[in-house]
């Protein structure tokens, strides 16, 4: 990236919350808004807002699902949308893998969620089946 003096290599900083879109960090920049509003992300020990301008080195901490923290540390800037493998190239990933423990308690959330979730009323497809079965028998 070339700052306003045209020196190349010298980045300018970029808002938060489109870097952490670009980066595919998030689907979207509504998205990481949302996480920066919600208290989700802290740059460099402290809470950030969407509009915070962010720069290379930069360590991100990101509170993602069953309490797990993902830490980065911004390697290069930018605010043009590029393949998300080359997305990727843009941080240095120091979050550490999922114990087993961890690994387990995820699998043990996602069953019991799924029995504890209501069943939803069927739609109108599925209610026209329900009526044809009833009807055939």
């Amino acid at each position: 990236m070339v700052n306003d003096e045209g020196e190349p290599g010298a980045e300018q900083p970029v808002r938060l919350d489109i870097w952490l879109d670009v980066a595919c960090l998030y689907k979207t920049r509504s998205e990481a808004q949302k996480a920066c509003r919600s208290g989700k992300i802290d740059v460099n020990g402290q809470a950030a807002k969407p509009n915070r301008l962010l720069r290379s080195g930069d360590q991100l901490v990101i509170g993602r699902p069953y309490g797990r923290k993902q830490r980065l540390i911004v390697k290069q800037i930018t605010d043009r949308h590029l393949a998300k493998a080359e997305a990727k190239e843009l941080y240095q990933d120091l979050t550490p893998p999922p114990t087993p423990e961890e690994i387990e308690l995820r699998r043990a959330e996602r069953a019991y969620r799924a029995a504890v979730t209501p069943p939803r009323a069927p739609d109108k497809r599925q209610r026209r089946a329900l009526r044809r079965m009833k009807e055939g028998e």
